[in-house]
């Protein structure tokens, strides 16, 4: 797991821009919103989920084959026995959890002091909410601000935690009218996280869902330009997370204004190479679709033209390099990229 910690705004913005030039960036991240610092840290060699152990203070592991073990894959705490709220935990597919199981959890999980206890229950309660069932009784036992309310805990393998458990209840409908309340604090995870993180990567994944239909696009308008940001340091992982954000956006008409203004680092445009993983690549190549589509006017284009390093100097405007990028890689090997370059041309 990549190391969450929260780190200053400061103390690495030097480092980080020389990554960008190093990289042969002509402007590097622009400010990267006001200051904000990425810090590469160690990752998890296996790829696997934040480990968690469960506590033997102030509870008892379950026996192995228990409801909360098979809905989390791992030993998980609950009350003790003479605690009347946590109720008998019984033997059945995690499906199947019923909602005293959900309510009990929901209230241990605000008196629970360890941190690894904390992120096993927000694990267990994020694997339930893969289920509709469970997303619809979760809201309804009111446990939506009870998960996003560790958000802000200071340990980082529970804002993990609570960021996946989010991302599952999210693809509830009627779930999305309350995640949509915590997206500032979303996108203040990324920005102060170490980039390549399991908190940005999870809280990237939390706004790809959310911003899926055009109902709360608009609360992102003013994250392109850490969006675009992210996109020039981050590992393969994230690049296709973050692209995936901004093709949602660049699909909505109603957001083509934020988004052809925001200030764009002009190394974005290195990306447009054949050495580009081709995941990210062609996420990459139907953003440039989306914004092509859309044709200002020449009063329009001339106002935008005075705006240093926006999007659309770098990315649309006649002046702009992305053209001649795009005319290479009608040769790219892979047929698909192929295509979409030459719909974008024609």
């Amino acid at each position: 797991m990549g190391d969450g910690s929260v780190v200053p705004r400061l103390g690495n913005m030097k480092a980080l821009l020389g990554i960008v030039a190093g990289a042969g960036a002509s402007y590097g991240l622009y400010k990267l919103i006001s200051g904000q610092v990425f810090k590469k840290t160690k990752k998890n060699p296996h790829n696997e989920r934040p480990s968690v152990k469960s506590s033997q203070q102030g509870g008892i592991k379950l026996r192995p084959g228990s409801l909360l073990a098979k809905v989390s894959g791992l030993d998980v705490v609950c009350a003790r026995p003479d605690d009347d709220t946590s109720g008998e935990i019984v033997h059945q597919s995690p499906n199947k959890l019923e909602l005293h199981h959900l309510k009990m959890l929901l209230s241990r999980l605000q008196t629970i002091d360890d941190a690894s206890d904390r992120a096993q229950f927000l694990l267990t309660l994020g694997n339930a909410a893969a289920f509709t069932v469970n997303q619809n009784q979760i809201r309804e036992l009111e446990g939506i601000p009870v998960i996003a309310g560790f958000l802000s805990d200071p340990a980082p393998e529970v804002r993990v935690q609570a960021l996946n458990a989010l991302n599952n209840l999210c693809m509830n409908i009627e779930n999305q009218e309350q995640i949509k309340l915590y997206v500032p604090q979303v996108l203040e995870l990324i920005e102060m996280s170490a980039v390549n993180s399991d908190l940005q990567l999870g809280a990237l994944r939390l706004l790809t869902n959310l911003s899926v239909t055009d109902k709360h696009q608009h609360l992102l308008k003013g994250s392109v330009t850490l969006l675009l940001s992210l996109l020039v340091v981050s590992s393969e992982a994230l690049q296709v997370q973050t692209s995936k954000v901004l093709v949602n956006l660049s699909s909505n008409p109603d957001m083509m204004d934020d988004i052809v203004q925001a200030q764009a680092p002009a190394s974005v445009l290195l990306l447009f190479d054949e050495r580009t993983s081709p995941a990210v690549l062609l996420r990459l190549l139907t953003f440039v679709g989306n914004l092509k589509a859309w044709r200002p006017s020449a009063q329009v284009a001339d106002e935008l033209r005075r705006k240093q390093d926006c999007l659309f100097l770098v990315m649309l405007d006649e002046s702009s390099q992305l053209h001649g990028k795009l005319v290479r890689l009608l040769s790219h090997p892979a047929g698909e990229i192929q295509a979409q370059v030459a719909r974008i041309l024609t």
